[in-house]
């Protein structure tokens, strides 16, 4: 049998280590069973129902971006959830049918010895669109808030300056004209590891695990700590969070499309055949505490 990355940690966490709750309902549950009691839905949305509203969206996702380039509109999208909540897919989703010249994802490494020396938000400046681009950020600005403070990577001084300096940073980017669109993905405990152990056990997944997500695993309540401080400190009336209950991948990837497609006008937008994202789902940061 090939070796476990990580000398198989998730798996050992999930037989021992994890809550007896969620290793009760990692045992009991059904294969398209949604894991989290608090998620409205039982069940998974059917892949038949997924893809024919898909399609439609991606239809409007790209006179979206043809749009942008005509125009001149610049769109940022940050994407922050919790480790294994879909933001990879979910971005996957959006750059489908785009044009990379004009999309990139932003997946920014840990900073070099002279980034850490830089102003906090400037690394993350030379990544922002210049006209008719997009910018899709894979995590972003927010690792400050939430990881960082998580795993003691920044002092509680620094952290407190970058709360200081958030709201300026972020009205900035809006007064300039472009588009900030921030969600943030909130999976439930059970299915987060259900997907760390997917991960392991596929070679074409493993390379999506990292040290910190296996150092993670026993910090739960330390993360819904940080995160909940975070969301309540940097929900702005200019640059809101939507959160997206993640549980089930193929709703929140249309919950994501739409909320992108109805805060940005563009030629050709049909808000009929674009619908309105679940509120079962979608909302602001209160809908992690219900």
């Amino acid at each position: 049998m090939p070796t476990l990355p990580f000398d198989g940690a998730i798996s050992a966490f999930a037989a021992t280590g994890a809550p007896e709750s969620v290793r009760r309902t990692l045992s009991e549950a059904s294969a398209d069973e949604i894991l989290w009691a608090g998620y409205p839905y039982r069940v998974e949305m059917k892949k038949k129902a997924y893809a024919e509203h898909m399609d439609a969206l991606q239809i409007q996702m790209a006179r979206l971006q043809a749009d942008i380039k005509t125009t001149g509109k610049r769109l940022v999208v940050v994407f922050e959830g919790r480790d294994a909540a879909g933001k990879g897919g979910a971005i996957d989703t959006v750059r489908a049918y785009m044009n990379p010249r004009q999309a990139a994802v932003v997946a920014l490494s840990k900073p070099t010895e002279r980034e850490a020396g830089q102003w906090y938000f400037q690394r993350y400046i030379d990544h922002l669109p210049a006209r008719g681009e997009v910018a899709l950020f894979d995590r972003s600005w927010y690792n400050r808030g939430v990881v960082e403070h998580v795993f003691g990577f920044c002092k509680p001084d620094q952290r407190q300056k970058f709360f200081r300096q958030l709201p300026e940073f972020e009205n900035m980017l809006v007064d300039e004209g472009i588009t900030l669109i921030k969600f943030w993905l909130e999976v439930g405990q059970a299915e987060q590891l259900k997907r760390f152990l997917d991960r392991e056990q596929d070679p074409l997944k493993q390379w999506k695990l990292s040290q910190i997500d296996i150092d993670g695993l026993s910090k739960w309540d330390a993360y819904t700590k940080a995160i909940e401080e975070t969301l309540e400190k940097s929900h702005f009336k200019t640059a809101p969070w939507t959160v997206i209950l993640s549980d089930d991948k193929l709703r929140t990837r249309i919950a994501v499309m739409q909320t992108i497609l109805r805060a940005v006008d563009f030629e050709g937008r049909e808000d009929k055949i674009i619908g309105k994202p679940d509120e079962k789902i979608v909302g602001t940061p209160k809908l992690i505490k219900r």
